[in-house]
């Protein structure tokens, strides 16, 4: 049996230094060597960017070690995602020294990360930096990679002149990945006539040929511009003169394209098309179809696709889903999309902030808003079930429209505990409704609460306000929530 020992006892003997004569000295042990593959390993499991860099120093201190391609590659990829863009610079200058060899591919991953974080001319930086570390000319596949990313952040000029470039240093000549960017860049600015050159261009070039992706560029281009004729004519062009084979996502753009313009009927028929020709629609195509029929108002068709979609084998999404409990919501069903958010559950589907929001604003706007508001209260206690400040807002607006002041006060009180701050408007309507109904002490201390999440009451509520916890004779109330606003001004 441990004897007790006395918490003081303890810590003093914890605090007493050992007799230097009988500690027993211990030679330490040497460092275990960290291999290549530990080293990736442990930069991939690091977050803290700081201790990336000192695994990545560590490591190199070690006799015989060399950093490789692959070390220098996560390094590089973990550092850019935090966007330490400094260290960045600093490391690619060190790999301008190594002798190890490089791939590309270091720098096609650096130009994602400087394109998502807006810095364009870094994108062309990276590129550059190809030649003289690689050792090598840069790929076609470099090439596309970094034009591409221009054209996606529509850096018009910077995406020409790169090209001109590339032409000219390069000695480039554009395979049909490039071409289809320039396909794309076109189409995205609406000049559909230039595109159009562009393929001309690529079938008379012996490097390159139109493929699906070069059609399905341009069709999605007329579909946008609303010339949905010229783009059943381009799609007939491919398949029958050029004998290219559509796929799901083509036949998808055409199916867009009519359910945008409201002719539905259309899309139902490109549908039918491609069952008879072999091309099983997807989950995306029946989603497509089903929002078209949604936003004119025919649920019954809605359903049906949906039904349609089950019955061949798909099994719907949360977006499927949540696009029918809409369309039903709207058309006053609730209860139906109440009984389908069920059937999502049953299917292991879990509906998401978005789904609940739907059926709150369903409830809210057919006069059902208690019911919104018990609904409200029940998920807030459901494991895995997210709400955000729209949730909350969603029935609070409702709740005071219909006058009822009281539960509206103890939803804003729910919100602010957590960090959710009602409208503006919604706030103000609030605070004048508990002041005309004489309730003066909690229209201050709604306007307290409010003001330490930024809120700032309009003139005309802040007069309310003081005019009735004047007229109360509370004072005291008064001058503490005036103190409050002016400190936070002060603040500010």
């Amino acid at each position: 049996m441990v004897p007790w020992i006395s918490p003081l006892v303890y810590a003093k003997s914890r605090s007493q230094k050992p007799d230097p004569s009988t500690t027993i000295t211990q030679t330490p042990k040497n460092p275990k060597y960290i291999s290549h593959e530990s080293a990736i390993r442990l930069i991939k499991r690091e977050k803290d960017p700081h201790r990336i860099l000192t695994i990545f120093k560590t490591v190199a201190n070690q006799r015989g070690f060399n950093h490789n391609h692959s070390t220098y590659a996560i390094t590089l990829h973990k550092l850019a995602r935090s966007k330490h863009f400094k260290e960045v610079d600093s490391i690619l200058h060190q790999m301008s020294y190594e002798t190890c060899k490089f791939h590309e591919s270091i720098f096609l991953d650096l130009m994602t990360h400087f394109s998502k974080s807006s810095l364009h001319k870094r994108v062309i930086e990276m590129f550059d930096k190809i030649q003289p570390i690689v050792r090598e000319k840069p790929s076609l596949k470099a090439v596309s990679t970094c034009l591409n990313l221009l054209v996606d952040s529509n850096q018009v000029d910077l995406a020409r002149n790169f090209l001109l470039d590339s032409k000219r240093t390069l000695d480039l000549h554009p395979n049909t990945c490039i071409f289809n960017i320039l396909v794309k860049h076109h189409c995205k600015n609406g000049n559909l006539d230039s595109a159009i050159e562009v393929i001309k261009e690529m079938k008379l070039s012996e490097v390159s040929y139109p493929n699906l992706i070069t059609y399905s560029t341009l069709m999605e281009g007329f579909c946008q511009s609303g010339k949905l004729e010229e783009a059943i004519d381009l799609f007939e062009q491919m398949v029958s003169k050029e004998r290219i084979t559509p796929d799901p996502l083509t036949y998808n753009i055409l199916i867009n394209g009519f359910c945008k313009s409201g002719k539905v009927d259309r899309a139902m028929k490109i549908v039918d098309f491609m069952t008879k020709n072999g091309c099983n629609p997807n989950v995306f195509n029946y989603s497509t179809l089903m929002n078209g029929f949604c936003k004119i108002g025919d649920l019954k068709e809605a359903k049906n696709v949906f039904n349609e979609m089950k019955r061949v084998g798909l099994r719907p999404d949360k977006i499927l889903y949540t696009t029918l409990i809409n369309c039903m919501c709207r058309a006053g069903e609730i209860d139906e999309g109440i009984r389908v958010l069920k059937e999502m559950e049953e299917n292991d589907c879990k509906g998401d902030t978005i789904t609940f929001n739907v059926i709150l604003v369903g409830l809210c706007r057919f006069d059902r808003t208690y019911e919104a508001f018990e609904m409200l209260e029940r998920l807030s206690y459901e494991g895995g079930v997210y709400l955000d400040k729209s949730s909350y807002r969603i029935v609070l607006n409702s709740l005071i429209k219909l006058g009822d002041l009281e539960k509206a006060t103890g939803l804003v009180g729910v919100m602010l505990s957590r960090g959710f701050v009602p409208h503006f408007a919604t706030s103000n309507e609030l605070v004048v409704g508990l002041c005309e109904g004489g309730r003066g002490e909690e229209a201050a201390a709604v306007v307290a609460a409010l003001a330490v999440m930024g809120f700032n009451p309009e003139l005309r509520v802040w007069g309310r306000v003081v005019e009735v916890v004047c007229r109360g004779r509370r004072l005291l109330g008064t001058f503490e929530v005036l103190d409050g606003l002016i400190n936070r001004g002060n603040q500010e």
